[in-house]
């Protein structure tokens, strides 16, 4: 009997706490949901929701012309979900009744693949029910929007299990023309003006609230919408020419094929302004290959011969000498404190005029005059120095411009030969933009403008800030030192180094040659790398652009002085930009006296109708209404007509003879989409005049 009771006592006792254990559990599920459910219920969605940054769209970068060159453009990476539950219903209706056509349109549209491969593709993945299928990445707005109206995909991402995930990529529609200076926004690598006004064009980015799914995607809380919506960064307008920048890259490429060379940077800057117009940065990549690779243009460098400007205006400004002073040139070598000086080309000569030297390019003259004039006093050279803002940087809003690096009289380097051998560019780095500015600072008369490259800051089509020319304080050297100047960088253009590069030509050049051997690397001088340089402005008696052009030749190269390697890529740019810009500016109109055989055909607006006739002194008939924003000009030699350009709402208007910007002007105001082939004029139409057109037609154009 003990041993039973003790037995029962057992279970019973077992069976109390098995009792009390559940109903302690079940207490506690009580409590967890009704007590504190909120709180897990909340921690649920934290696990699952999340504050997600909105990428802000980054502004756009506009030539001074209002040019495109940098912008964003959206791109989509596209998914399904085949696990949404309508595709399962009915055993799959929806599905199986769109497969086939939907199969047929994605095979016409991306053209990769059969429309079976497609169908067979995607039945496996519904079959499968992968939840992130991946259909198709980087495909055009274009692309998104005939996709968006698919079958199946039409009723959207809940039904069809179609995901779209947006991506904003930066795009420079040129590609690499100016690509060192207008940059591209990729990550932290951004160069050129894309890191220089980075804040401007940023943006800021928004916030959302999203859910997490299967597969890592995440869709946006229906309630939760936009906490913070992004906002778009600015817009700036660069003092970029697309035209300038054009022929000045397409000039320096040719030079630097032909002659093997290493690098260059050839750069436009207006003088009145400080306007740059063109940089163009070209580094050997391959075989007759080149691209812009690094910023040339504010990488220091011994600046070479085109640095005996400076020792001449010192000379000039301070009194020291005349024009017409005499110098010993010593046939082109002179010993001086244990080294010897060598003139570039063996001219022979030994006396001569101050500015016989300077036209020459004598070594030998410009460290005499250095020697003669400063050598008991360096402190009054590097004022001038000073003055010319030859020992800090150009101030051009474009990070990465390096320090000059200038040897001091108070320095421990400074030695007997550091002041002579400075006197025609050695012993000193400057970067190229600096010997632009300074340049630029004589054919302005003594103004030394700071270089710039941005003209506005804009926001949606509207001008925030406009940035305007700013000049440095005080002249360079006195009135009648640049007279003096101007007198012996024209002279090396008609009597000196660069003679034969300017004979003939239309316009007068104020320039100077420069052939500076350089280093190369721990290899120093020993393998004959020689800088050829040509800096100088134009017209030079009413200066309007300014160029340098400075060129890094391969070892031991034949062809290296500077008015044969950089000179023509000057003339080149001079050439053209003389005849673009200046010569009828300058009275030079057509001869219409002449009889032509060409038959006018060509549709404008009105508005650069009025604006060529008047700068070209072009007669002709208007017959149309004042309203009229479009005309077309017809006719033959002097006889031309302008009649009324019918522009329908519902039928194609004749755009023959338009220039491509204004006949895609009016097709994209019509919603065509546009496909062209060819430059200049439009001379062929794929939908004829009169013909009805709706929105979203494609429309092809050739062009002469």
């Amino acid at each position: 009997m003990d041993v039973k009771r003790d037995i029962l006592w057992r279970v019973y006792l077992s069976y109390i706490i098995m009792v009390l254990v559940c109903i302690l559990i079940l207490g506690k599920a009580f409590y967890i949901q009704q007590v504190q459910g909120k709180y897990w219920r909340g921690l649920s969605d934290s696990l699952h929701q999340r504050i997600v940054d909105i990428p802000a769209a980054r502004g756009t970068i506009y030539s001074e012309d209002g040019q495109m060159l940098s912008t964003n453009i959206p791109q989509f990476d596209i998914s399904i979900d085949f696990r949404v539950t309508p595709l399962h219903e009915k055993s799959g209706l929806l599905f199986r009744s769109n497969i086939d056509s939907l199969s047929i349109c994605l095979a016409n549209l991306f053209k990769d693949q059969s429309a079976e491969k497609y169908k067979n593709d995607l039945t496996a993945a519904y079959e499968a029910s992968v939840g992130n299928y991946e259909l198709r990445k980087k495909i055009t707005y274009r692309q998104y929007l005939s996709l968006a109206k698919f079958p199946l995909f039409k009723l959207g991402r809940y039904k069809s299990g179609m995901i779209a995930e947006e991506k904003n990529i930066r795009l420079n529609p040129y590609e690499n023309i100016g690509y060192r200076t207008i940059g591209l926004a990729r990550d932290e690598n951004k160069v050129g003006l894309e890191k220089s006004y980075d804040t401007v064009l940023n943006g800021r980015n928004g916030r959302q609230l999203v859910r997490a799914i299967a597969g890592g995607v995440t869709v946006p809380v229906e309630e939760g919408l936009f906490e913070i919506e992004p906002e778009t960064g600015k817009d700036i307008v660069s003092t970029i020419d697309v035209f300038i920048q054009e022929v000045t890259e397409n000039a320096l490429k040719k030079m630097m094929i032909q002659n093997d060379a290493r690098t260059g940077v050839a750069m436009v800057m207006e003088v009145k302004t400080g306007k740059i117009k063109a940089i163009a940065n070209l580094g050997k990549v391959g075989e007759g290959m080149y691209t812009e690779d690094l910023n040339y243009a504010t990488r220091v460098t011994e600046p070479g011969s085109t640095f005996k400007l400076v020792t001449l205006l010192s000379a000039l400004d301070d009194k020291k000498v005349t024009l017409n002073s005499k110098v010993n040139l010593e046939g082109g070598t002179w010993g001086y404190a244990g080294r010897v000086v060598r003139d570039a080309e063996n001219h022979g000569k030994h006396e001569a005029t101050v500015l016989e030297a300077f036209e020459e390019s004598s070594n030998v003259g410009m460290a005499k005059l250095a020697v003669t004039y400063f050598n008991d006093n360096p402190q009054a050279y590097f004022k001038h120095i000073s003055r010319l803002r030859i020992d800090s940087t150009s101030g051009i809003d474009l990070m990465g411009e390096g320090n000059p690096l200038l040897i001091k009289p108070n320095s421990k380097r400074w030695g007997p030969t550091t002041l002579p051998w400075m006197a025609f560019g050695y012993n000193i780095a400057i970067a190229p933009i600096q010997t632009l500015t300074m340049y630029n600072s004589i054919a302005n008369n003594g103004v030394m403008m700071r270089p710039y490259l941005v003209n506005a800051i804009k926001e949606e089509g509207k001008i925030l800030k406009t940035i305007s020319p700013k000049a440095y304080d005080g002249m360079v050297c006195s009135p009648s030192t640049v007279k003096d100047l101007h007198t012996a960088l024209e002279g090396v253009c008609t009597n000196g180094t660069a003679k034969k590069l300017f004979a003939g030509s239309l316009y007068k050049v104020g320039g100077k040659t420069g052939t500076a051997l350089v280093a190369d690397g721990n290899r120093g001088y020993a393998d004959n790398i020689f800088q050829s340089s040509f800096v100088g402005y134009f017209p030079a008696d009413n200066p309007q652009y300014t160029i340098a052009v400075i060129i890094i030749n391969h070892p031991h190269a034949a062809n290296h002085f500077g008015a044969s390697v950089a000179g023509p890529v000057f003339k080149e740019i001079a050439d053209r930009l003389y005849s673009t810009y200046i010569q009828n500016k300058r009275g030079v109109t057509p001869n219409f006296s002449l009889k032509d055989s060409q038959v006018f055909n060509y549709s404008l607006s009105k508005i650069a109708l009025q604006t060529i006739a008047k700068n070209l002194a072009l007669p002709y008939q208007d017959s149309t209404e004042a309203r009229n924003e479009w005309v077309q000009l017809k006719g033959k030699g002097k006889n031309l007509k302008a009649a009324q350009a019918i522009l329908s709402d519902s039928t194609m208007p004749n755009i023959s003879g338009m220039k491509l910007k204004d006949a895609l002007w009016i097709c994209e105001q019509k919603g065509l989409l546009v496909k062209f082939v060819g430059k200049g004029k439009v001379i062929r139409q794929s939908i004829a005049q009169g013909e009805y057109i709706a929105k979203g037609q494609q429309i092809q154009i050739d062009l002469n």
